[in-house]
Order: C-alpha cells, then structure tokens, then sequence
C-alpha cells in the first residue's frame, strides 16, 4: 500500500472509530434525544457554515434543492431522534447491532428509487438479518424498545442514504450536510416551540453535557464529515464500505469499556450480532465482487 494511501487508511479507520464514538456521547449526556438532536445539528450546521466562510465556498441554492434538502433534513433529524432515544433506553451495544440493519432496508428502497429488480440474493442476506434479530429478541427482551427505536432509525438512515446518492449527482456533499444539518435543526425548533418546551431551564445545562455536545456536533459530526469527503477520494468504495461496517465493532468494544456491566449481554446476544455483522460483511464483499466482475466484463468488451 503507497504512504498515501495507508494515511488516508488510517484516517478513515479514525474517522469510523470517532463515529462510533458518538453512540457513547449520546449515552454520557444527560439531557433527552429531542433537545440532544436539536444542539447537534445547530452547532454542528454553525461549524460547517464556519468552514466554507473560511474556503469562501458559496451557500447559494436553488429553490426545489432548498425544498428536497429541508424534507430529507427533517429525515436525518428524526433520524437521530430515535437513534438516541434507542440508546437511552436500551444500551450502546443493542443500538449499534439494531442499526446495522441499515444494508437490508438499504437493499429494499434502493430499487424503487434507481428503478431496479430487487435481488435474490439481498433479500436472502436480509432473511438473515432477521434470523439474527430474532435471537437477540428471543432473549433480550427487555431492551425491545430500543430495538425498535433502532430499526425505525436504520430505515430512515437507509432512506435518507438512498436520497443522498441521488442528490450527489447535482451537488457537492458538503453543501448537502449543511443544509439538511440546518433544516435539521429549523424541524425540531419549531417542534419544540409548539410544545413549549423553549424556557431559560433548556438552556441551563450541566457543564460535562455541554463539553459532550461540543465534542459531538464539532470533532464527531463537522470534521468528520469533512474528512471523510476528502478521504473517500482516495480509496476504493469496497475499502470505504468494509471499514465503515466496523463502526458497530468500535463502538461496542468502547461501551465495555467506560461503561462496563450495564453493557455486558448474555451469549445468544453475541450470537445474533455475530450473524448481523456477518451478513453485513458478506454483502460487503459480494458487492465488491459483482463491481469487480462488471469492470472485467467492459474491460473485456473494449478490447473486442
């Protein structure tokens, strides 16, 4: 591997470690998923908007984009919404192994949006998907609730995922994140305005929530994204997705860690996530396979 590409390498490998790092802020603050969303999207939509006053990119828009990126922003909101409602109910590990179902919705929504067949194939790695949330249903019972937040939050991470490859093709990724972070965060303001939920007492919070949330919506959700654009520049999308696909990993081996019990599961949980992470993997490869097979095949075509 060149030196240029084990740094992007390694950087990569830093950024999925850092977003795994967010399922373990979402479980140190204190404050609920709602007003938690709401902080990270607005700081995280004021950094970015810091970086391109500072690359003196332009924020300018037009109006159906305007209106595509406020719908698909109030997705990625509610996305995380019921992201960390899943951790604060449940734990870390349950929420990142529930999120992972993320390829098999992904499978399913892609085909009505790019206008093709679903595959045979995605559909048995899906069936498999189940097999192994069924297990941790079977015998997790108590965390059911955050399981089913954490699905409802794959979905929508799928479904806003699939928008966002159609998106890609007019815009940069950048402007992108800052207008759905944005509209995010306008969603869950009026939200709560209508609640009644804006006093001086939302404001007021404890010092480590409001480190926590700096880290989160700056390090975690700002440069990470930033980062990552760069860095998915340099290496093969295989080698994106594989690395990605450890965030689970991370992210669970970091809750044993600071949190400890409240994060150790019993072996048929281990069992279940093994057959998601499996599958995961595996879809992973035979993606990467059949791209592969489709470059010999033109390559092949060319020459004739």
């Amino acid at each position: 591997m060149q030196k240029s590409n084990l740094r992007h390498y390694l950087q990569l490998h830093f950024i999925v470690f850092i977003w795994g790092f967010t399922a373990i802020l979402g479980k140190l603050i204190s404050i609920d998923a709602i007003p938690l969303v709401w902080f990270r999207m607005l700081l995280a939509s004021f950094f970015i908007a810091v970086y391109f006053i500072f690359k003196k990119k332009s924020f300018r828009l037009d109006n159906i984009s305007v209106l595509k990126f406020f719908l698909s922003g109030i997705l990625i909101a509610l996305h995380w919404i019921t992201f960390f409602k899943a951790i604060k109910v449940s734990n870390v590990s349950v929420a990142l192994v529930a999120m992972s179902t993320g390829a098999f919705f992904t499978s399913l929504i892609e085909p009505f949006f790019f206008k093709r067949k679903i595959k045979t194939t995605e559909i048995f790695l899906g069936l498999m998907v189940i097999g192994g949330l069924y297990i941790i249903f079977s015998f997790e019972s108590q965390y059911t609730l955050g399981i089913v937040y954490a699905l409802i939050s794959s979905f929508l991470a799928a479904l806003f995922s699939v928008l966002n490859g159609l998106f890609i093709r007019k815009h940069n990724a950048s402007i992108i994140s800052l207008y759905q972070l944005f509209f995010g965060a306008i969603f869950i303001t009026l939200f709560l305005f209508f609640q009644g939920s804006f006093s001086i007492s939302f404001f007021i919070l404890q010092s480590s929530d409001w480190i926590y949330l700096l880290i989160l919506s700056s390090i975690c959700t700002a440069y990470a994204f930033i980062v990552s654009v760069d860095v998915m520049k340099h290496l093969t999308p295989y080698t994106v997705m594989l690395t990605i696909n450890l965030e689970p990993v991370y992210a669970i081996i970091l809750a044993l860690i600071i949190f400890g019990e409240s994060e150790k599961m019993n072996s048929e949980f281990y069992l279940g996530a093994g057959i998601v992470l499996f599958v995961v993997l595996l879809n992973g490869i035979l993606k990467n396979m059949k791209s592969i097979a489709n470059k010999v095949g033109k390559i092949k075509q060319s020459k004739k």
